[in-house]
């Protein structure tokens, strides 16, 4: 199947003004992805409880989660090919209209179609953000960019949060969706005011539609395991069984077919290169403990402690103040210095010490110390992830830093999803386990009450039923971060095997080469 012959940008260097604009642009978009990971944590025991889908709770984030995943290496690869700006643009109005639809959904299945349609804009957001400053920024250079993003990241840890709350308690959790309108158009202007193609030159390529289409099989059989596996269904189910013996063929399939493509979503050369290997499974790892600990510790908050949401999203400060605070301090240090092997090392260490303290709080735990854990966890987050990512963008050419990044971002999305979907299954199903007979109106000693249960309602119960429902979401919570902790450990000891390479200190651009024009099938 034939199509017209697109136009590439051949990349030019902006002067340091232009830059300051297009990353002053990139981080509109980035806050817009970024923000919606974590505005829906504070808002989310009052949606499910409203919507009576407790037992669908994990979805609403491994849903999002899943949708960008996805998304990622196909806007790197096309992002390499075609031009990153319309792209950019194309993701921002896809990330809108679902916004939209989640605002105006009845229902927990509408939600979560919605949250897909966020989760294929914000893939693209991301993505094409932190591959757009590497096309005018040399590696030495990126450090303090790399800072900055990663800064944006901690802000949206806490201000979403936050905003959740406020709206939550305020006009009500549907301007968790609706707040999104005129932060997209902000991006949409953004994107066409500062994002100026430089000369483009006209060539030709070959789409791997069927590599985008077996990546995506693969990654949701990836999480449907982790997500069903243990709570809908066993492990030993003929479901589980199935899906996963599904996944290994997709995977297998994705293997041959990437291996025969002109011009493969994810190239298998990328696996070629021991740092990529190493940065890859780094992110993974960290990204498990850490998306299960900020998608749900809101939640804990909310439940155990009996404060409001809003409430909740200010005890997530600490976290978002260290992370802000290391990740701009080792951005500069590394572009001053050119060193930044360590950097991922002491972070990662500090994530698996952060989840080992957070799997230790009990009923009687001091507030401060709750603080101080989550504290930890962003000096972890902010010392070690945006460091990942300028390792990989330092490891390939030009021509392939879209790719080189989707693809690592990709893998740290899967181990985001599996942390979202695995904690929160978990979760799910041992709250359900302890709640059995200790919620009011539960039938025959079902814990169908416990679907709709909201911290409100809670709050409202007398003590006798209170304390026992508070002490199921300890009990059901905290013993799964000792869980993952030590895959926060492993990724600190394959990161010690890192080569430290020299950052470039220019942006060299490859060439365009000439190729056919077709869809592969």
């Amino acid at each position: 199947m034939a199509i017209d012959t697109r136009a590439v940008e051949a990349p030019a260097t902006p002067s340091r003004r232009g830059v300051l604009l297009l990353f002053a642009g990139l981080l509109v978009a980035m806050l817009l992805a970024s923000l919606n990971m974590t505005v829906m944590s504070a808002a989310l025991p009052t949606i499910v409880g409203e919507l009576d889908g407790n037992d669908q709770m994990y979805w609403v984030i491994t849903s999002y989660i899943l949708a960008s995943t996805i998304g990622m290496p196909i806007y790197g690869k096309l992002g390499d090919l075609f031009g990153r700006k319309i792209l950019l643009i194309v993701a921002i109005c896809i990330f809108t209209v679902g916004s939209v639809l989640g605002a105006l959904s009845p229902n927990m299945v509408c939600l979560i179609i919605a949250r897909v349609l966020q989760g294929l804009g914000a893939g693209g957001l991301i993505i094409l953000s932190q591959a757009t400053i590497a096309d005018v920024v040399p590696a030495r250079e990126r450090g303090r960019y790399a800072g900055i993003m990663g800064a944006v990241f901690a802000v949206s840890s806490v201000a979403g949060p936050l905003l959740g709350g406020w709206l939550t308690e305020g006009p009500g959790w549907r301007w968790v969706f609706w707040m999104n309108l005129p932060l997209g158009v902000l991006a949409v202007v953004a994107a066409v005011a500062f994002l100026h193609p430089p000369t483009k030159i006209r060539v030709r390529h070959k789409i791997d539609i069927l590599g985008m289409t077996v990546l995506g099989v693969a990654t949701t059989g990836i999480v449907l395991v982790a997500s069903w596996g243990g709570s809908h269904y066993a492990w030993t189910s003929p479901t589980i069984i199935g899906i996963v013996m599904g996944t290994v063929v997709a995977w297998l399939v994705f293997i041959m077919v990437e291996r025969r493509a002109a011009e493969p979503v994810m190239p298998m050369s990328l696996f070629r290169q021991r740092n990529f290997n190493l940065t890859t499974a780094g992110g993974l790892l960290a990204s498990v403990g850490m998306f299960g600990a900020i998608s749900y510790m809101p939640t804990y908050l909310q439940m155990a402690l009996g404060v409001t949401s809003s409430h909740a999203g200010l005890l997530m400060v600490p976290m978002m103040g260290t992370m802000l605070v290391c990740s701009i301090t080792v951005g500069r240090l590394v572009s001053r210095t050119g060193h930044y092997k360590a950097m991922p090392i002491v972070g990662s260490l500090l994530l698996a010490l952060s989840l080992f303290l957070l799997s230790t709080i009990s009923l009687a735990t001091m507030t401060w110390l709750i603080c101080v854990y989550l504290g930890i966890l962003g000096a972890g987050l902010g010392i070690s992830i945006q460091i990942l990512i300028l390792i990989v963008q330092n490891t390939f050419p030009y021509s392939l830093v879209g790719t080189a990044t989707a693809a690592n971002n990709y893998f740290r999305q899967i181990g985001a999803s599996l942390g979202a979907a695995a904690v929160g299954s978990l979760f799910a199903s041992r709250l359900a386990d302890l709640l059995v007979g200790k919620v009011p109106g539960d039938a025959a000693g079902s814990a169908d009450g416990a679907k709709s249960l909201t911290p409100e309602l809670v709050r409202g119960f007398p003590d006798a039923v209170k304390d026992p429902i508070i002490e199921s979401y300890n009990d059901a919570l905290m013993p799964v971060f000792l869980f993952v902790s030590p895959l926060a450990l492993l990724g600190a000891i394959l990161l010690c095997f890192v080569i430290e390479k020299p950052l470039a200190t220019t942006v060299e651009h490859d060439e365009p080469l000439e190729s056919t024009t077709e869809v592969l099938p």
